[in-house]
């Protein structure tokens, strides 16, 4: 029998911590949960990160597009999913088809709604997002009103349903910040204004997971949980310990140590020299693969038990990694981050060297590496 071949470089996802992580979170709040799956599950997987967040009790699963949704809807998942993210053009109808609730921000999105939901013949399931102070997606208060009566209005001519009204929070990882206060008090003004207008949305929701963990007065009648839902800190120094379990490790093998002597310089530019005698090990991943380049120097990761710094710059497919004067064969395993328990960096860690959030780090990583799913 042939051996099995040895992974370069792999993303293992563990589908028992990302259950876990969701009932914890679920019996937290004690309000029903979205799982937010876009962006292909925060790089751990969509699909298999949905049907694991289904199987903990999460009610509802969210992406951003309408592409996302479908690809959930064609590989089985038939509960209730929202989207939220689209430009003028797309394929409403579909959606609506599928059984998919569907945002709009605008008049001109409740038009596009109101077409394909003529066009497939049925209902749509429509939310409301307003604008509280992110000043990203949503409607702005200034118009709130006239969306909120034309969503009233298709609701009385059974156009659509309207499922559900919501809005999303600019500084909830910073619980002291004073947007934290100000957005939830235009959203129950926004609330006030669709209330009055007839509208009785079966779910308003606010808090994202940092605000579903830390600001219990945000979490109406649903919380929406990404990064949380992964073991992830949505706002580090601030989140007490809920026992979440990080669900992504990621791997690669050792492709070759060797001496270094004290002066010779590493990588492109030379941004390192070895000041003593040393070795060095090469890991076969880089910025393609989506390992930051700006992790260069300063990122570590496990090898033969010990971390070992990065030296040098980060390159397209590879990076070279300090070694103290170890000479671990070719084939071993190295961790470039995981749980942290058995000594291995984090993702936090890895955000912390680049500048960047954990969000950036399990999103951006992937390339050329293969995922395999574990359940623990």
């Amino acid at each position: 029998m042939s051996p099995l071949p040895v992974a370069r470089a792999e993303i293992v996802v563990d589908l028992a911590a990302i259950r876990h992580n969701v009932r914890t979170l679920r019996e937290l709040t004690g309000v029903p949960m979205m799982t937010v799956v876009k962006a292909d599950g925060y790089g751990h997987g969509m699909v298999e990160v949905a049907r694991a967040a289904r199987e903990a009790g999460s009610e509802w699963v969210g992406v951003a597009t309408i592409d996302e949704a479908l690809a959930l809807r064609e590989a089985g998942d038939t509960g209730r999913l929202l989207c939220w993210l689209t430009v003028p053009g797309e394929d409403h109808a579909a959606a609506i088809a599928a059984g998919i609730d569907v945002t709009a921000y605008s008049l001109a999105e409740l038009h596009e709604i109101e077409d394909a939901a003529g066009v497939v013949g049925r209902p749509a399931r429509l939310q409301l997002k307003v604008d509280t102070g992110l000043s990203r997606g949503g409607a702005p208060m200034s118009t709130w009103s006239d969306v909120v009566a034309a969503a009233a209005a298709g609701e009385r001519d059974g156009t659509w349903t309207v499922t559900g009204i919501w809005s999303h929070l600019a500084a909830s990882d910073e619980p002291d910040h004073p947007a934290n206060d100000a957005q939830e008090a235009v959203f129950r003004d926004a609330l006030d204004v669709a209330e009055a207008a007839g509208l009785r949305p079966e779910v308003r929701h606010l808090a994202n997971s940092a605000g579903a963990i830390l600001r219990p007065s945000a979490r109406f009648d649903l919380v929406r949980v990404g990064l949380a839902s992964y073991g992830l800190d949505p706002a580090p120094g601030h989140t007490p310990d809920l026992g979440l379990r990080p669900a992504m490790t990621v791997r690669a093998t050792l492709a070759q140590t060797k001496p270094l002597a004290a002066g010779a310089s590493v990588s492109y530019g030379h941004t390192w020299t070895a000041e003593t005698d040393t070795t060095v090990g090469l890991v076969p991943v880089g910025y393609a693969d989506g390992v930051p380049r700006h992790a260069s120097n300063v990122a570590q990761v496990l090898v033969d038990g010990k971390r070992r710094a990065i030296r040098g710059r980060v390159c397209m497919d590879q990076f070279v990694v300090d070694l103290d004067g170890d000479l671990p064969a070719p084939g071993h395993d190295v961790v470039l981050f995981g749980p942290g328990r058995d000594g291995e960096p984090t993702a936090q860690d890895w955000a912390e060297a680049s500048g960047t959030i954990s969000y950036e780090i399990v999103t951006r990583v992937g390339g050329r590496m293969t995922r395999r799913y574990v359940d623990k």
